[in-house]
């Protein structure tokens, strides 16, 4: 008797979640989406304003609103009242209702290298995605302005996820990957690094508002404090892209293995 065989299902394209910190409307955004478009199916979860330095907080005192917004050409999009983290909690539980294959967040208007990855709104989205076990990635362009040039940031960051999407990933990958502000032809590469040991020193600047009331506006300057030529400030010093690998489990092991011999 004749066995018929089972016809191959077409493989199920991958869902690759976008975000960040700059805001929905933000041109980072725009050219993350336009760089892993046709890799898998696209759905923006964002801030509806900016949210940098938001780290990773999340809204407890307040409700959160989420509204469809038509602003990427076939691409289905939402913006959140919420901060970062808040957008991909929701993206999971009320918009996906499953985990996203890859979490994308970025492109940030400015660097997240060395302790910058504390304070960063668009590093802690892509944290709160690995905490869900989603494999997630935060790009960053060192620039500030919103007429940026993303053309380099943008081909290096297809290269990147269309690179990871063909391998097994671990569930809570989060990498962290600084483009340098030049010409993509300029581009060494790119460089897996260790984060750089580096801080601001801070001067909050002192005013009066006009009521006579004082206020403070904290300004700073970045200073690296790290020598290595393996980190993510040498590396986008001299023209490469960094990648540092990260993780929230903040446990400080050797310290831990000291104290295990030695306490009380």
């Amino acid at each position: 008797m004749a066995t018929t065989k089972k016809k191959k299902t077409p493989k199920e394209q991958p869902i690759i979640l976008v975000t960040n910190d700059d805001g929905i409307t933000a041109p980072g955004i725009r050219n993350l989406v336009e760089a892993v478009r046709g890799l898998g199916t696209i759905v923006v979860v964002a801030p509806d304003k900016p949210q940098s330095g938001m780290g990773h907080a999340i809204t407890i005192g307040s409700p959160l609103r989420l509204s469809k917004v038509q602003l990427f050409e076939g691409v289905e999009a939402w913006q959140c009242t919420g901060t970062p983290v808040d957008c991909v909690k929701l993206a999971v539980d009320k918009i996906l209702h499953r985990k996203p294959d890859i979490c994308v967040s970025g492109i940030n208007h400015g660097a997240n290298h060395s302790i910058n990855v504390i304070y960063s709104g668009t590093m802690s989205a892509a944290v709160e995605a690995a905490i869900e076990s989603i494999p997630s990635i935060g790009f960053s362009l060192l620039d500030y302005s919103v007429e940026a040039d993303f053309s380099g940031a943008r081909q290096y960051a297809r290269e990147i996820v269309e690179t990871l999407l063909k391998k097994k990933m671990d569930n809570h990958m989060v990498l962290n990957v600084n483009i340098p502000a030049i010409p993509a032809q300029l581009i060494k590469g790119i460089r897996v690094c260790r984060q750089a040991y580096g801080k601001y020193e801070e001067d909050f600047l002192e005013r009066d508002d006009p009521h006579g009331r004082k206020y403070f506006w904290l300004t700073g300057e970045f200073k690296n404090l790290d020598k290595g030529k393996d980190t993510d400030v040498w590396a986008l010093e001299n023209n490469y892209i960094s990648l540092v690998p990260v993780q929230f489990d903040l446990t400080n092991y050797v310290l831990k293995t000291k104290l295990e011999k030695t306490w009380p």
